[in-house]
This record gives structure tokens, C-alpha cells and sequence, in this order.
């Protein structure tokens, strides 16, 4: 009989939609393209099918789960798996998880991998001590230069084990040349979009923190007839969108602001945006916003803190902006779009080079892989 080969296991909370969701899809990619067997265990979400068609495995778990009880409880079903699936890294990518997944890792001596997905907040006692799991793997995985100065300053990891592996973007998907005329028209259609008036994007789901409100007040500033398109599911948090769309209209901005909602075809609706805008007010751990909107050739316009310094080379690939002024937010945009054609387009062009030599989808996989082989061996 054949051996199988070696199976890889990512843990995460549920497989919706978002980054971290859609980063696992990618390493799972990876994994099976590298010779493992790849194995997700999750909630489960509307992503489990895109995961299973790359041929992968799922387990469902309740690992949304965060209870003392049901931490131990997933660490016995992740030990479980891990022994019944012949598992030889577990891979963990949040913190609830991740220390159930500590657990299995140690009681089945497997090398045990995290990545460090945000800037989480110490806001309350004892909150540094619930993030520090995602410190606690034998190779830590910072998503950005930014994430990693945070490790080393809260938890004091050690080189040997930080590895900085930024997010990527698979040019596959975001290429300005494989976007056609037919799918610009039917987004375009949908949104009811009027020929002839630049367009303003700010693709993110509609919170606080992500500066949609920002945008507005900017918005306010801004003289002339352009459109602020605020791409993103706003359906999370009512009580911010009704205090969104009140806020537009006090400022006489219904024919200037609209919030569109999810948007399917992320390459297209990039494509009909003059400006990208990346608004945040609280540090962002990557952005990959911002490189996808690179990726396509367009003008960014980023908060000034965060891993978008990294990605944002002011003057060069984009302008950087300080975090909730709106004023400089104004600013930046009028000056962005009376740009010459010529200038806009070799901007987008340095951009689009930029995120093409160092912030791929494949140079990610890569080096996720890398960090696995590094422990198996």
C-alpha cells in the first residue's frame, strides 16, 4: 500500500469571508501544489467550497468557540485529528484557535506555525497574555515589517523564529489587461455609475475604523462633481451606516457618496476607479486593499501609519495621508485627480511593478512553504 503523503493542518475560526480566510484558500493551494495533503479545520462559512475544489480536506469544528471548556475540548478533537490524519504541522491563524491548536501541537509533538494577523489590542487585563499564543509558534509568521516590530516589542520573540512574509496578490486575478469592456459596463450598470465623473473608491467593509466617515467629510471639501463609491458590506454594523448615510445627507452629499455593498468582481470595480482611498484610522497590519488597487494600475491614497508605509511609496507609488484628516484627505484626492492622464498612468505603472516584484500571492506561498520544510526537516 502507498503511503500518503504527509498532511498539513491550518486552523482557523470559520471560513467567511476576509484575509485571513482567503489566505488560508491560497497556503492550502500551496500545500497540495507542494506535495502535502492539505487539511483546513474550521466552523466552516460559505468559503468551504472554493477550499474543497483546490482539493482539499475540511473538518468542521467550533472553533468560534472561546470558553476555557471549549478550548480544551477542540485541542482533544484537534489531537484527535492529528494523530488519525497522519497531520505533521498544525498551522494556527487567530488566537482562540490557536491555543487549542497549542495544545494538539504539543500533546502530538508536531512543529507548530502561527501567523500574526494583526495589531491586536491590549485594551482590558490579561489581553496580552490571551494574544501571546500567536507568539508561541516554533516559526511566528509577521504579515508585515509593521506586525513584526510589534512581536519583537510585546513578546520579545526571538529572530530565529520571526519570519516576515507579507500578503499578496495573485496577478492572476488583478491585471488591468484581463478586465474586459463587458464586465467594466455590467458593474458599471449595476451601480448606476453617470459617464464622464471621476470616481473615488474606498474598498473596505463599512466600520468605524476603516474611515468611510472620513471619506465623507472629504468628500464635503471637495469641490466639483466627483463620486465616492464606499465598496463594502455594510450589513455587520447598522447602527454605524445609519450614522454613515445621516451624515451624507446633513452634508448635502446624497448625489456624491454612495455605499454599493459587496462587490463580486474586485478587478473591475477597481478598474472604474480614478483614485483608490485606504482611510483607516487605526493601524493596519497590511492592507491588501491597497496592493490589489496597485495591482490594477490605480492611484492610491493611504493613512499614513500602519503596514501601508511599507506599501505606499509617497510620491512614488501613491501618497500617504495622516489618519482621520479629512482636510489632507481633500487635499491629496484634488491634487490626484487633476493630475495629467500621462502622469496618472505611469503612476499606476510603478505601482503596479512595485507589487509585482515583492507582494505576490505566489512569493507568499513560497515562503509559507519554506517555513514548513525549515521545521520538517
Amino acid at each position: 500500500m502507498t503511503a500518503q503523503p504527509p498532511a498539513l493542518l491550518q486552523v482557523l475560526p470559520a471560513l467567511r469571508s476576509g484575509g485571513v480566510e482567503r489566505g488560508t484558500l491560497e497556503i492550502a493551494e500551496a500545500q497540495i501544489a507542494a506535495g502535502f495533503r492539505a487539511i483546513v479545520a474550521s466552523a466552516g462559512g460559505e468559503m468551504v467550497p472554493a477550499l474543497e475544489a483546490l482539493g482539499a480536506k475540511h473538518i468542521t469544528l467550533p472553533l468560534t468557540a472561546k470558553s476555557p471548556f471549549a478550548l480544551w475540548r477542540n485541542a482533544a478533537a484537534l489531537t484527535a485529528l492529528a494523530r488519525a490524519e497522519g497531520v505533521a504541522l498544525i498551522h494556527a491563524r487567530s488566537r482562540a484557535p490557536a491555543w487549542s491548536a497549542l495544545m494538539a501541537a504539543r500533546r502530538a509533538e508536531l512543529p507548530f506555525v502561527t501567523t500574526y494577523h494583526g495589531a491586536y489590542n491590549e485594551g482590558f487585563p490579561g489581553k496580552r497574555l490571551y494574544n501571546s499564543v500567536m507568539a508561541r509558534g516554533d516559526r511566528v509568521i509577521a504579515i508585515s515589517h509593521f506586525i513584526a516590530d510589534l512581536i519583537r516589542t510585546r513578546h520579545g520573540v526571538a529572530e530565529s523564529r520571526l519570519r516576515v512574509i507579507p500578503r499578496g496578490v495573485d496577478p492572476r486575478r488583478f491585471d488591468p489587461g484581463l478586465v474586459s469592456a463587458e464586465r467594466l459596463e455590467k458593474l458599471r450598470t449595476a451601480w448606476g455609475l453617470p459617464e464622464g465623473r471621476q470616481i473615488i473608491m474606498l474598498p473596505a467593509r463599512v466600520t468605524r475604523w476603516k474611515g468611510q466617515m472620513v471619506l465623507v467629510d472629504a468628500m464635503a471639501r471637495l469641490p466639483g462633481d466627483s463620486l465616492a463609491l464606499l465598496v463594502g458590506d455594510a450589513e455587520e454594523r447598522p447602527a454605524f451606516k445609519a450614522e454613515l448615510l445621516a451624515r451624507i445627507e446633513s452634508l448635502g452629499l446624497k448625489d456624491r457618496v454612495r455605499l454599493v455593498g459587496h462587490a463580486n468582481d474586485m478587478p473591475a470595480a477597481l478598474m472604474l476607479a480614478d483614485v483608490v482611498i485606504h482611510a483607516s484610522t487605526d493601524a493596519e497590519a497590511f492592507g491588501r486593499t491597497v496592493i490589489e488597487a496597485q495591482a490594477m494600475a490605480r492611484p492610491v491614497i493611504a493613512s499614513d501609519l500602519g503596514a501601508p508605509r511599507e506599501t505606499v511609496a509617497e510620491g512614488v507609488t501613491g501618497w500617504r495621508t495622516p489618519p482621520g484628516d479629512a482636510a489632507a484627505l481633500a487635499d491629496a484626492i484634488g491634487k490626484t485627480l487633476s493630475l495629467p492622464p500621462a502622469e496618472r498612468a505611469a503612476l499606476g505603472a510603478r505601482a503596479r511593478a512595485a507589487v509585482l516584484s515583492g507582494y505576490t500571492t505566489a512569493a507568499m506561498q513560497a515562503a509559507t512553504i519554506a517555513v514548513y520544510r525549515e521545521l520538517l526537516r
